[in-house]
Order: structure tokens, then C-alpha cells, then sequence
């Protein structure tokens, strides 16, 4: 009996048979039941959670497809919206280069024709003159003045 290690089991022999007898096999086994409700309980919050969070992560892969395609869509529409602008604006430079040719075409002929009237009347005067002097020289006297000035109107009338 002089054995301390045999008074250090008799005494925990003791101490557990009277932790058993006052109920702290209950009490640990109510703290551990305790705590694995509570483990429980944060491994469904966590579930939850991690369920939401998935759900949330579906809806903005979602939202962001969506914006994707809506980007893509006006993209597409501002694409076609510059070809119809470039047919347009190329459609309005060939009809104005058309028109501005024409009025050149235009000026030009009336250039021409007014040319050509300034020809003949420098021709008419020349004539004219030619055709005074000449007639000066046959005709003298009063009756080849009449004669002339008769004349002169006379070409003077159907050149004009």
C-alpha cells in the first residue's frame, strides 16, 4: 500500500465512479450532443449559403449572357446603321457629282452657243464693213449712198 501509483487509480476509480453517479456522463454527453447540433446546424448554414450562393452565380452568368447578346445586338444594329449611312452618303455624292456635272455640261454648252453667236456677229460686222467698203468704192455719189444704206439694213436685218 505504500505505492503512490496504486492511491492515484484508487482515486480516480473514485472520482469517475462519483462523476458517474452525480450525472457528468449525462452532462458530457448533453455538451458533446450540444455541440454537434450546433456543427449541424452551421454545416446547413454553410449548405444554404454555398446553395445561394450558386443560385446568385446562375443569375448573373445568366444576366451577363443576356448582356452579352444585347451588346452584341446593338453592336450588329450600329454596324448596319454605318453601311446604310456610307450607302446613303455614297448614293448622295454620285447624285450631286451628276448634278454638278450637268450644270458644267450646261455652262459649257451655253459657253458654246454663246461663242458661236459672238463669231457670227463678229462675222455680220466684218461682212458688213467689207461689204460697205466695197460698195463705196463701186458706188458714189447719192444714189450709190441710198443704195447702200438700203443694203446695209438689209444684212444688218437678216443676220441678226
Amino acid at each position: 500500500m505504500t505505492n503512490p501509483e496504486f492511491w492515484v487509480m484508487i482515486a480516480t476509480a473514485i472520482f469517475v465512479g462519483i462523476a458517474i453517479y452525480m450525472g457528468a456522463a449525462k452532462a458530457v454527453t448533453g455538451a458533446l450532443d450540444k455541440r454537434g447540433e450546433l456543427i449541424a446546424a452551421e454545416l446547413a448554414e454553410a449548405r444554404r449559403l454555398r446553395e445561394e450562393a450558386a443560385a446568385i452565380l446562375a443569375a448573373y452568368e445568366a444576366k451577363r449572357k443576356a448582356a452579352e447578346a444585347e451588346a452584341e445586338t446593338i453592336v450588329n444594329a450600329a454596324r448596319e446603321e454605318a453601311e446604310r449611312t456610307a450607302r446613303d452618303s455614297e448614293a448622295k455624292l454620285a447624285d450631286f457629282v451628276a448634278r454638278r456635272t450637268k450644270s458644267a455640261e450646261d455652262k459649257i454648252a451655253q459657253a458654246e452657243v454663246q461663242a458661236e453667236a459672238e463669231v457670227r456677229a463678229a462675222a455680220a460686222e466684218a461682212a458688213t464693213r467689207a461689204a460697205e467698203t466695197i460698195l463705196r468704192g463701186q458706188m458714189s455719189g447719192k444714189a450709190g449712198e441710198t443704195l447702200f444704206a438700203e443694203g446695209l439694213n438689209e444684212v444688218k436685218n437678216k443676220l441678226n
